[in-house]
């Protein structure tokens, strides 16, 4: 049996506005082994960045406030911990890797300087030693000339370097758990928020073969935030799919793609390009109708995809489908189950 590293039990995060209370996060459990690497899918505005956000406590306050659940890394309640612990957990243990590396990045800083900012922090280096760590950081993450480039700043690189930049940042100090966020400390989390997001095919390529590489060569878990179901066929061991701020199904990579049960998982898988049948079958690529619904005020009861699922039935707008076992691990929040 693996070790778990992480689990989230019904978390709920609301941001408390003019317009009225946004639930972002309504109601999500996950859990990610140490090792593992977990996707997480799902259309934009379905909570998939507020929920690393929420397991990184960096939600702000106000308007943000994580209202209900329980966030538990490596036994510890995170949840619990006062700021002061927090900040040493962050970065340290839990990395996380922003999904857009211009506006991450400080433009009034170097790079240099924002990367050893975490060692001196969290390592204690001085400030010779701690450029010395990041220049091996950028060798690490195959960033050419990296002496030349810790001098630079955000807007002298290209994308990629830029992502480069960030994922070096994040492992600086070895994480345990990379939120995609001879070392000291040994930190085991990364939670990689889309890090592929504005960067051409073929640079997505390496940043997703140098991530795969430093999990195995560093030990840590992963948790890939993306909309792309072939980074999580490529990449994950077991996937989450989230829907309207809750989990919508989740099962092992190969599982989901064999046999998906949620009809918007379904529908996801259907609206890929499959290259294999182009040049046989000429058709319209498939789309889901509709657009993932504000979770905003009171919600009615009922399942929040039935306004656009070609399933709908009686049951589904008046009950809230709660998320089950139907096959050893495989979860799926349906009725149709």
């Amino acid at each position: 049996m693996a070790e778990r590293l992480l689990t989230v039990t019904n978390l709920k995060t609301h941001f408390f506005t003019d317009e009225g209370v946004i639930r972002a996060v309504d109601g999500v459990s996950l859990t990610i082994d140490k090792g593992d690497t977990l996707g997480v899918v799902g259309e934009s505005g379905c909570g998939k960045s507020v929920t690393a956000l929420s397991i990184m406590r960096l939600i702000p306050q106000p308007p943000g406030r994580i209202v209900e659940g329980e966030i538990r890394y490596n036994g510890r309640s995170l949840l619990e911990l006062p700021p002061a612990q927090m900040r040493k957990v962050r970065g340290k243990e839990i990395s996380m890797i922003f999904q857009e590396p211009m506006t991450s990045l400080n433009p009034v800083f170097t790079c240099g300087e924002q990367i050893a900012e975490a060692l001196r922090l969290h390592e204690g280096l001085g400030r010779r030693d701690a450029m010395d760590k990041t220049v091996e950081m950028l060798k690490m993450v195959r960033m050419a000339n990296p002496e030349r480039r810790v001098k630079e700043y955000p807007h002298q690189l290209s994308g990629g370097m830029r992502q480069r930049v960030m994922i070096a940042m994040a492992l600086s100090c070895n994480p345990k758990l990379l939120i995609a966020d001879e070392p000291s400390c040994n930190p085991k989390l990364l939670i990689a928020d889309e890090p592929t997001t504005a960067l051409d095919v073929t640079i997505q390529a390496q940043i997703l073969e140098l991530l795969n590489e430093l999990k195995s060569r560093l030990g840590m878990a992963v948790m890939l935030i993306t909309h792309d179901m072939g980074v999580i066929a490529e990449t994950a061991q077991r996937v989450v799919v989230m829907y309207a701020a809750l989990v919508a199904e989740e099962a092992a990579v190969g599982e989901l793609f064999k046999e998906p049960l949620h009809p918007y998982t379904q529908g996801l898988l259907r609206s890929i390009p499959r290259i294999d049948l182009a040049a046989t079958q000429k058709r319209r690529l498939e789309t889901i109708q509709g657009v993932v619904p504000t979770i905003k005020g009171d919600i009615a009861p009922g399942c929040r995809f039935a306004p656009r699922c070609p399933y709908v039935k009686a049951v589904c707008t008046e009950k809230d489908p709660v998320l089950k076992e139907v096959k050893p691990g495989h979860k799926v929040a349906c009725w149709l189950y």
